[in-house]
């Protein structure tokens, strides 16, 4: 499928070519309408991509080919309910991503206007490593049967925590987490305070220096290094298919700068939707250590992942609204 790789790269390539160097090129701070807007448009994307799915896998284009979990064959049908499960699943998981990435913000002082340039390179950066690590997993689970037990029982463990919030203890992203990083790389590289027009390095030859702004960014993608833990074998449990996985997570992680501007301002108000996380988690991790015993079918598996996901959201909005005598909640800012 060396084909499809390089077509779906040289696509990549080229919406983010024409999101920071045409449509972002001017830093500024996105309006909660824009941010909106753009959401809107990068899940459109993800989701159209599953017409190509369906192409590629019903007319087994250049030998590709998928099996279930009883090792029949899956037609073009199938391939896309296994794609948007997977696409879901890694949106939804996605969040306590942005719930970090505010805080880091914050901590840094990063204004808002080059907020967008630095969850660009991050994301580009994310691409890089969760290609690579989708990859070993993939590898991995079919190398090694006996991974899915130790994956499964991660994810039930990564629920549970979640669902008794001691995640929240100790997230990255507070003053001392900014000090810390900041003396660990002064050891090997100069620091200067500052924005600096949005630059991450700045300086003559011989003299560079990264501003605070590059060591955000640079704890940004040790954070999402840190979130792909879970996201990559949940992704695993739905599907083993390398091309699905990747092509599922690439889309997910596109359209997470702008889902950022969305929810930063509001995260206090989905406060259902990490104990549906957690729910999801402990459900993909019971599944994996259960997986030669209890088959589901991928309609089953996507109407549980959208089930759950949805019951938190309207869970969270319901409660909103009753906290606030029935009025309607005021609209996020694009701050963080």
């Amino acid at each position: 499928m060396i084909w499809f790789w390089i077509g779906f790269f040289v696509l990549i390539a080229g919406l983010l070519a024409l999101d920071l160097g045409v449509l972002h090129k001017n830093a500024g701070t996105p309006t909660f309408k824009s941010a909106m807007g753009w959401t809107i448009a990068w899940v459109a994307v993800g989701l159209s991509f599953s017409g190509v799915v369906y192409l590629i896998y019903e007319n087994h284009w250049l030998g590709a080919a998928m099996t279930d979990e009883y090792g029949k064959p899956v037609g073009g049908g199938g391939a896309v309910l296994v794609y948007i499960s997977a696409y879901l699943l890694e949106e939804a998981l996605s969040v306590d991503n942005i719930f970090v990435m505010s805080l880091l913000f914050r901590s840094f002082r990063v204004p808002t206007q080059h907020q967008h340039r630095v969850l660009f390179w991050g994301i580009l950066g994310a691409i890089v490593f969760r290609v690579g690590l989708l990859g070993g997993g993939a590898w991995l689970v079919k190398t090694f049967t006996w991974i899915f037990y130790i994956f499964g029982g991660y994810l039930v463990w990564a629920g549970i925590k979640l669902l008794r919030g001691e995640d929240e203890e100790g997230e990255p992203g507070s003053h001392m987490d900014r000090s810390l990083a900041v003396r660990i790389l002064r050891k090997f590289v100069r620091i200067v305070d500052g924005e600096h027009d949005g630059k991450f390095i700045i300086g003559p030859k011989g003299k560079r220096a990264l501003t605070t702004l590059a060591v955000c960014l640079i704890v940004i993608e040790l954070s999402d290094i840190v979130f792909a833990l879970d996201s990559i074998p949940a992704v695993l449990a739905v599907s083993q298919e390398t091309f699905i996985m990747v092509t599922s997570n690439i889309f997910a992680i596109l359209g997470l700068r702008s889902i950022y501007f969305v929810l930063a301002g509001a995260m206090a108000k989905f406060e259902y939707l990490k104990m549906a996380l957690a729910v999801l988690l402990i459900m993909i991790g019971a599944k994996m250590i259960a997986h030669e015993h209890i088959h589901m079918s991928h309609e089953l598996s996507l109407g549980l992942i959208a089930g759950i996901i949805g019951t938190g959201v309207v869970a969270s909005i319901i409660a909103n609204r009753k906290r606030d005598g029935g009025a309607e909640p005021p609209a996020p800012t694009a701050a963080a």
